[in-house]
C-alpha cells in the first residue's frame, strides 16, 4: 500500500495515465490499478521502469523505493490470520505496523489498540456471529498481538479521541466494562498515548461522519493514508485535500475535548459508577 501509493502520485504528478504505465511495463490499465491499490505483488523489474518512467533518476530515491518493493513482498506476521479477516484488514494491519503517529476519532467502542482481552471477545464476538470458538480466539489473538507495537521500544505515537458513546455501549458485562475502564486510564498515562473523550455533554461536533484513523509514516516523502473501515469492505484515502479534510476534523475533535488529564478523570468517575 505505501509503496502503491507513491507509484500513483508520482504518476499522477507527470499527468501519465494508467494505460501509459502500462504500456511501459508490458501490462494492462488494471494491472496498473491493482499495484497502486497494493493488490498485486511488485516486480522489480516493473518498478524500475516505472520509476524511470516518472522521471525518477536520483539514485537514493530510487533505492528507497525498490526497497519498498522488497518489503511489500514478503508476508507479514498478521498474514497468517487472513482465514478469519476480512479481505481489507491485512493492508491496514501492515499500515498501521509502518505508522509512527497514529490519530484515531472513535464512537462505535475502545479501539482495538487499546482493548483487554475480555473486552476484545465481546466485540469479536458480537462481530463474527455464528462463527466458531476457534476463529473468534484467533481474531482475538491478531488484535492482541497488534497491542505489542503500542508498547514497544519503537512504538508510535497513539492519539485517540474516544467517544463517551464507545464507554457507555456495554460489551461482555459489567466486570468486563470495569476492566475496560481501568485498562484504559492505565494506557492514558504512557507517555506514547494521547487519550481523549469526546463527552456527551458536548453535543454536536466534528466527527460526526464517524469513526476514522490518520496512519503518519517515519519517511517524509510518504503520505498520510486515511482508513475509513465500512460494513463490507474499507476506503485508504491519501489525496492531500482528503487527508487535509480529516486532519481539520480531528484537529477540531482535540480541540473540543477535555485534555488527557481531565478525560483520565472522567474515566474514574465512569469506573466509580460502574
Amino acid at each position: 500500500m505505501l509503496l502503491g501509493s507513491q507509484l500513483r502520485r508520482l504518476r499522477e504528478t507527470r499527468g501519465i495515465t494508467r494505460e501509459v504505465a502500462g504500456y511501459s511495463i508490458r501490462a494492462s490499465e488494471s494491472k496498473i490499478s491493482r499495484m497502486e491499490l497494493g493488490r498485486v505483488s511488485f516486480k522489480t523489474r516493473d518498478v524500475e521502469d516505472l520509476l524511470t518512467l516518472y522521471g525518477i533518476t536520483d539514485g537514493q530515491e530510487r533505492t528507497s523505493l525498490l526497497s519498498l518493493a522488497k518489503e511489500a513482498n514478503v508476508a507479514g506476521w498478521w498474514h497468517s490470520y487472513s482465514d478469519v479477516l476480512p479481505s481489507w484488514f491485512p493492508t491496514y494491519v501492515g499500515l498501521e505496523g509502518a505508522a509512527s503517529l497514529i490519530r484515531v476519532y472513535e464512537v462505535q467502542f475502545v479501539h482495538g489498540l487499546l482493548q483487554t482481552a475480555e473486552y476484545a471477545h465481546a466485540v469479536v464476538r458480537r462481530g463474527m456471529k455464528g462463527a466458531d470458538e476457534a476463529d473468534v480466539e484467533r481474531r482475538v489473538a491478531l488484535r492482541l498481538e497488534r497491542q505489542k507495537h503500542l508498547v514497544a521500544e519503537n512504538a508510535p505515537q497513539f492519539h485517540i479521541v474516544l467517544d463517551e458513546a464507545a464507554l457507555r455501549r456495554p460489551y461482555g458485562g459489567r466486570d468486563v466494562m470495569r476492566g475496560q475502564l481501568q485498562h484504559l486510564i492505565e494506557m492514558s498515562e504512557r507517555p506514547n498515548v494521547r487519550l481523549q473523550i469526546m463527552p456527551f455533554g458536548f453535543g454536536g461536533h466534528s466527527g460526526e461522519g464517524g469513526a476514522f484513523t490518520i496512519l503518519s509514516f517515519p519517511e517524509s516523502d510518504l503520505s498520510d493514508v486515511v482508513y475509513l473501515e465500512q460494513l463490507t469492505s474499507a476506503l485508504y484515502l491519501d489525496k492531500p485535500e482528503d487527508v487535509t479534510q480529516y486532519e481539520t476534523a480531528l484537529a477540531e475533535l482535540q480541540q473540543d475535548s477535555p485534555g488527557p488529564d481531565e478525560s483520565r478523570d472522567l474515566l474514574r468517575g465512569l469506573l466509580q459508577l460502574s
